[in-house]
């Protein structure tokens, strides 16, 4: 039985701090970023101990575009990042159906921004700035990455099971899934349903000179297919650019229900060693 003073969450916010400690990481939380139509988006931040300038990594939490906040599904990644060195962002983004589609993308593009701007206090290197987001989150760095501007440019991305091709995935399917009519206000496949399909999916955006990508995807996965992240990894490379897809045997959606399984969790130590060797 837990105490009395037990909190849900509070093991994995305990187990953060303690991280935290270890690594000698000062941690900020609860900065406002940006306020898009007067609305307050926040992240928590980690700075790693010493004078840097260090290697930063964004991250974008899943839920479906509906659901989560910046301390929900990505837990399990932040004491991780912070054990190896990195300085890391999670961020809260305006969330569907309140928001349709590129709210939320533009809201990755804004904390990129923030960062950058904020390089300085944070002992951030802006030339080793990465973007991770696993499911609805990957799909949102993979669309920022692929919309890349000058100011929103980063080095690498790290993409946990995120659909890339919206279209095949609801045409598979024969349907509009629930979550798919929140952020694109689509209830049909007709012709102007598809159209919307396409629009906000990163494989069709893909063109020559984008950072390199990282694809972790479980080869079980119910709610992303696992083919997703190959479909978007070759059409990179035949583009002309770098990316590694690192698949996790029998592993399901969501990263939460890999923690204890040794077989499944393998991806952290290819997860540091890809970063540190994309953003050396």
């Amino acid at each position: 039985m837990e105490p009395l003073w037990y909190a849900p969450g509070m093991r994995g916010l305990l187990f953060l701090f303690l991280a935290a400690a270890v690594s000698g990481a000062e941690e900020r939380n609860d900065i406002v970023y940006s306020r898009p139509g007067g609305q307050e988006l926040t992240l928590d931040a980690s700075i790693p101990a010493g004078p840097g300038p260090f290697a930063a990594v964004i991250v974008v939490h899943g839920g479906g575009w509906q659901r989560g906040t910046k301390r929900s599904y990505e837990k399990p990644l932040l004491p991780v990042l912070a054990e190896a060195g990195f300085a890391w962002f999670t961020i809260n983004y305006r969330l569907a159906p309140q928001n349709r589609f590129p709210a939320a993308v533009e809201d990755v593009e804004a904390a990129v921004r923030w960062v950058k701007a904020h390089a300085k206090e944070y002992k951030v290197d802006v030339k080793r700035i990465a973007l991770m987001g696993e499911s609805a989150g990957g799909h949102l760095v993979a669309m920022a990455a692929v919309r890349q501007t000058k100011e929103t440019r980063v080095a690498a991305v790290v993409d946990f099971y995120g659909p890339h091709d919206l279209y095949q995935r609801e045409m598979n399917r024969g349907k509009v899934t629930e979550n798919l009519n929140a952020l694109l206000g689509i209830e049909k496949l007709d012709e102007a349903g598809q159209a919307r399909l396409k629009e906000a999916s990163p494989i069709n955006f893909v063109r020559k000179g984008l950072p390199p990508f990282l694809f972790i995807h479980g080869t079980k996965d119910a709610a992303v297919p696992f083919e997703q992240s190959p479909l978007m990894c070759d059409r990179l490379k035949a583009a002309g650019n770098r990316c590694e897809v690192f698949p996790v045997e029998g592993a399901p959606h969501g990263i939460g229900g890999w923690e204890g399984r040794p077989e499944w969790t393998g991806y952290k130590a290819k997860m540091v060693e890809w970063l540190k060797a994309t953003l050396r």
